[in-house]
This record gives C-alpha cells, structure tokens and sequence, in this order.
C-alpha cells in the first residue's frame, strides 16, 4: 500500500484488457495485416503487444509509465519488430510514414489523444481505441451532434465496432466500453483553407438562436430546404446536413 504522500503508479488509472481470446477476437475485426506499421498508446503490460508484433510488420508501443517500460524491454527484449518509447504519448511526434493505431487507452486521457489523433499532421489511416461508451457516444455524434462530432467528421469516418464486458478488463471499470474504429477519408469534406470559418459556423450554429444569426432574412429556409431540415433546430441535424448549411452558407458569404 503506497505511504501517504507517495504518488500512484502511472498505471493504476488504466484498465487492462488481459484476455488473448478477447485481444484476438479484436483483432480480427480490424484491418491490421503484415504490412502494416501500427502504433500502439499505452501498451501497458504487453498483453495487446504480444499479438501486435506476430501480425504486423512493424510496432511502435508509447508507454509513459518508465516501470511499465522496463518490464516491457524484458518481456519483448527479442521482439526485432518493436520499437518501444517510454514518452507521454502527447509529447510524442507521430510518426512520418502511413500508419495505423490499435490501443487500448487510458480513459482520462481519451480527449486528448483523440485530439491529437486527428488535428495534428499526418494523423493514422485508421484507428482503433478503446475507450468510456460515453466517449464514443459523444465523439460519434449521438444521440445528437455536438461541437467535438461535427469537428471530427470533415475528416473521419467513425463508428462503434465492440461492446466489452466490464469483466473484459483488470481492473473492472466503473462504465461500460466500447472500441471504436475511426477511418481517415481520402479527401476531407471541408477543404483547409475553409476549415476555421467552418468551425466558427458549427460553434456559433449550435447555440440558441444561431442559425438565425448565420443566415439573413429568407435565406435560412432557403438554406433549411436544402439540406432537408424541416426547422432550424440544431439539435435535430445530422452531419451531412451541417455540411450542407456550410456550404450554402459559404455561397452567400464567400468571405467569411
């Protein structure tokens, strides 16, 4: 038991997915194959690891926790397909070639990494991370669509691949996971040069009253007929209809 004052392990925040028959039966619903340079987050014990590195051609494994790294380089010391970095995660540049990412994340840190994932350069091909059902939900855009769905979608395809048992991990979480797949679309629904004002329409969309203020005189249900929304409750939308207000909204304010 740590003494008062001693800090907890890095660790002891992570559940760990400790099964090789529910790792594998993961695995087999991605894409990952042996050509592949696949990136894991938080290996953790090396559970997940040990299967990654008979699958794919190459392994990058993150680990933040420097005793977790040292058990790693022991257990994996004849893996010639490993690379292991003991560095946040964060703080780590992602790599410059394709890539793919399978990891079972530490729950606290899901926006941050998801964000990471997917804004900085070079983000993976695809995705699959485990994470809170809450989470998912809401970076997915349900029951409705939020700031951090509408900010995701331009670039991703996501969508839930796994339900898990609380009884799947060590220790048992206190809310149901899932894992989820992201998938980068080989061409971005909001061109770069768009991408701020898009940003500013969805935040200021999604407030009371905002498409109101978007759009002037008749032009919002001109707008609304478009993108087949019966009213301007944003609350009802889904994506690909926010995206059409976008554009008929860039059409009248090409400036913006």
């Amino acid at each position: 038991m740590p003494r008062k004052g001693d800090h907890a392990p890095v660790w002891a925040s992570q559940n760990f997915l400790t099964g090789r028959a529910v790792i594998a039966a993961l695995l087999r619903k991605t894409s990952l194959s042996a050509t592949d340079h696949v990136v894991e987050i938080g290996p953790g014990k090396g559970h997940i690891t040990a299967l990654l590195v008979k699958r794919c051609k190459t392994v990058t494994a993150v680990e933040i926790d420097p005793a977790l790294c040292h058990k790693l380089k022991t257990k994996f010391n004849d893996a010639a397909n490993l690379a292991l970095h003991c560095r946040d995660f964060i703080r780590w540049p992602l790599p410059s070639g394709p890539y793919k990412v399978f990891a079972n994340i530490p729950f606290n840190r899901t926006t941050d990494i998801l964000r990471k994932l997917t804004e900085e350069r070079n983000p993976p091909s695809e995705a699959w991370l485990t994470m809170e059902k809450g989470a998912a939900m809401r970076f997915s855009g349900l029951p409705r669509e939020n700031l951090r769905s509408l900010s995701l979608k331009p670039r991703f395809d996501i969508e839930i691949v796994h339900k898990f048992r609380r009884e799947d991990f060590h220790p048992k979480p206190g809310a149901d996971a899932v894992l989820i797949r992201l998938h980068r679309k080989p061409a971005p629904d909001i061109p770069p040069a768009q991408w701020q004002s898009y940003q500013r329409f969805v935040s200021e969309g999604l407030q009371a009253g905002g498409l109101r203020r978007l759009f002037k005189g008749r032009r919002l249900s001109a707008a609304l007929r478009e993108a087949g929304v019966s009213n301007a409750a944003s609350a009802n939308m889904l994506y690909v209809q926010w995206l059409c207000l976008f554009r008929c909204h860039r059409r009248h304010t090409p400036g913006k």
